[in-house]
């Protein structure tokens, strides 16, 4: 048998060039910009005959591959080169947004614009977002005038849900937070977006997009603290965005606070090293006792593993909670922290089906550890109770209630007796 490989056929002939037809079209916008630029002069300042004119130009102009050159027109008048300035070799127009008069009714007659462009050609929606993206890290290289009609458009395009609130990143850039355009900027946003929108609506937004937490970005790391937040935006007019913040603020240290919590727990740390921290971090962060009683109930009850079986689940509480009694004793000086507590237990055995017939145990032993007093035990008994599990938890308290309201009459027929 032959080892001689047999030789493979080859091709050959001729090679063709490619057919004109058949090359990528080069990317020139400034044929493009023509179009748009002679479109935009002749309809003017009739933002009515604009739309028009932008709904009709979509059939014939590229706007898929000069979405950048297009959002750059309307918005500068022409191209923006990097930085923001105008590129000098193209045509402009004075029909755009930053030559318009600097008033809402004028900005919401330009977003109407850009809404109905980007519901007509919903491809452009990414292009705009990333558009505004770019615009806000420009700011620098614009006037103080076209900053506030770019801040007022924003605001009113994040209101209308065509744009999301994730474009704030921009703002967050360390040159623009440094030389305070950001939170400049940022005064013009929120009273645009606010005028249109209430501050759940805003908040609900900002929540979406993980933007909720960030606002203090918008200042240097020297000025970043509540405190400064809250002055420059109330003293803006924007007092209801100062209190978003400042609750935003309240609600993360809140969260770190739990979490340092439930690691100390599990590292076996002292009770008493427990509150020291604890006391301390209601002095730092201005806490309550009754917004701390009700971190340290979670916290306890979150650090173990519970019986799934009822008959034994209660005795595992009544022996997790004698240790822990002192915390919660440090932390219900005051009636309002007592019945704070109470109106916890009550929630937490109404939502774990296997504690329901838990609470009146749970009630009595941090009765008997004087965590609970009489007081707050017949008060949220005969008015305060909530209504979850109400019928089922007010039955259990029933004979323990009648035993506390005797011995407080024994108790006061023994005072009159020694009287």
């Amino acid at each position: 048998m032959s080892n001689q490989r047999q030789q493979k056929p080859t091709l050959t002939g001729q090679r063709f060039k490619t057919r004109k037809r058949d090359e990528k079209e080069k990317f020139d916008p400034s044929q493009f910009q023509e179009s748009i630029v002679q479109g935009l002069n002749q309809t003017g300042t009739d933002l009515e005959a604009v739309a028009k004119f932008l709904d009709a130009s979509g059939a014939k102009l590229d706007y898929r591959r000069y979405a950048e050159t297009l959002f750059d027109i309307l918005v500068a008048g022409g191209m923006l080169a990097p930085g923001g300035t105008l590129s000098d070799d193209v045509t402009c127009t004075e029909f755009c947004l930053f030559k318009a008069q600097e008033d809402m009714e004028t900005m919401q007659a330009y977003a109407q614009v850009f809404h109905k462009l980007i519901r007509r050609y919903k491809y452009l929606e990414k292009g705009f977002e990333e558009e505004i993206k770019k615009l806000l890290l420009f700011l620098k290289g614009f006037t103080e005038s076209e900053r506030n009609k770019l801040a007022m458009l924003t605001g009113i395009l994040l209101a209308s849900g065509s744009l999301s609130a994730s474009i704030l990143n921009s703002l967050f850039n360390e040159n623009l937070v440094k030389e305070g355009v950001s939170a400049c900027f940022a005064v013009k946003l929120f009273k645009s977006w606010l005028s249109e929108k209430d501050i759940n609506s805003v908040a609900a937004s900002l929540r979406k997009v993980g933007m909720d937490n960030r606002l203090m970005e918008l200042f240097p790391a020297n000025k970043r603290s509540c405190e400064h937040f809250s002055k420059y935006f109330t003293d803006a007019g924007l007092k209801e965005l100062s209190d978003f913040a400042r609750n935003q603020q309240s609600l993360g240290a809140r969260k770190e606070l739990q979490k340092e919590l439930q690691d100390q727990m599990s590292r076996g740390d002292s009770i008493k090293d427990i509150i020291a921290y604890l006391r301390e971090e209601i002095s730092r962060n201005n806490i309550s006792e009754q917004a701390m009683i009700g971190l340290i109930w979670s916290s306890v009850m979150s650090s173990v593993e519970w019986n799934k079986k009822e008959e034994l689940v209660t005795e595992q509480a009544i022996k997790h909670l004698k240790q822990y009694s002192p915390l919660l004793n440090a932390f219900t000086s005051r009636g309002l922290s007592e019945l704070t507590l109470l109106l916890k237990i009550q929630e937490y055995c109404y939502d774990n089906i296997h504690f329901m017939k838990a609470f009146q145990k749970i009630v009595v032993l941090l009765y008997r550890a004087d965590v609970l007093s009489e007081e707050a035990i017949l008060k949220w008994y005969n008015e305060a109770h909530l209504a979850k599990g109400k019928s089922v938890f007010l039955e259990q308290m029933k004979k323990f209630v009648e035993w506390l309201k005797n011995a407080e009459e024994e108790s006061e027929s023994e005072e009159e007796e020694a009287d």
